[in-house]
C-alpha cells in the first residue's frame, strides 16, 4: 500500500464473505437501508478528480458517518487519466542520447509533480472526512483500477467498496466494460455503486427545492 496510501445499488458478497445482494431504485432509500443494517466498519472508496467522484466521496462519507466506520480513500494512477504526463516518443535516429536523457528526465519530473498533486488531493479528502468525525487514511496506487480496488479491498479487509459508475450502455458496456462492473463481479465484499445520472438528478432536485423555497 502506497502512502508517501439513475440508481444507487448495493451488490456483491456480504461482510467477511457472507452471501448478500440487494439494490434500491432511489438514492435515499438505498442509503437508509445501509444505515439500518449498521454492518459496515471498514469502507474503501475509490476516487479520481472527476465531478462524479466528488459525489461518490460525499456518499461514502454519508454512509461512514452513519455507521461510525473508518475509511480508506484510494486513487489509482494510470496513463489514461486526464492530465497525466505522456511519456516521450523518440523515433528514428535524429535524437541524440543527450536529448533522449533530457526528455526522460523532464517526463520523470512531470510525473513527480503529478503524483504530488494527487496526494495533496487525497490529503484534502482525509481532512474533509475528519470534519465529519470520520477516521480516514489514503493510498495512491498504480495499475489497473478494477484490479487494484479489489486487491486493496482484500488486503485492507474492507467490508464495503464504494465506486462510481458512469453508465456505459449497450455494446459500449459489453465490449469496453467498466471499473465498477469489474469490481461488482470480483470484489471480496459488498459494493456500493453510485450512478452519475442519479447524482445529477439529485442535484437538480435540490436546486429546484432551493428555488421553490426562495420564491
Amino acid at each position: 500500500m502506497g502512502q508517501s496510501r439513475g440508481e444507487l445499488g448495493v451488490e456483491g458478497k456480504g461482510v467477511r464473505g457472507q452471501p448478500r445482494s440487494h439494490a434500491a431504485s432511489a438514492l435515499c432509500p438505498a442509503v437508509s437501508h445501509l444505515e439500518e443494517a449498521n454492518m459496515f466498519s471498514r469502507i474503501l472508496v475509490a476516487v479520481d478528480r472527476s465531478e462524479l467522484s466528488q459525489g461518490v466521496f460525499q456518499k461514502a462519507v454519508q454512509v461512514a458517518k452513519a455507521m461510525q466506520a473508518q475509511m480508506m480513500i484510494l486513487h489509482v494512477l494510470s496513463q489514461e487519466e486526464p492530465g497525466a504526463p505522456e511519456p516521450p516518443m523518440i523515433l528514428g535516429v535524429d535524437y541524440s542520447s543527450t536529448i533522449s536523457a533530457e526528455l526522460w528526465q523532464s517526463y520523470r519530473e512531470q510525473c513527480a509533480i503529478f503524483e504530488q498533486n494527487q496526494m495533496d488531493y487525497l490529503r484534502s479528502l482525509v481532512e474533509k472526512a475528519a470534519e465529519h468525525g470520520i477516521r480516514a487514511e489514503y493510498t495512491l496506487n498504480y495499475g489497473n483500477p478494477g484490479r487494484v480496488i479489489c486487491d486493496l479491498a482484500r488486503s485492507w479487509d474492507a467490508d464495503l467498496v464504494v465506486v462510481g459508475r458512469r453508465g456505459h450502455s449497450g455494446l459500449s458496456e459489453l465490449f469496453l466494460g467498466s471499473v465498477s462492473n469489474y469490481v461488482l463481479h470480483r470484489a471480496p465484499c459488498s459494493v456500493l455503486t453510485i450512478q452519475g445520472e442519479a447524482l445529477k438528478k439529485e442535484a437538480q432536485t435540490a436546486e429546484e427545492k432551493t428555488a421553490t423555497s426562495a420564491g
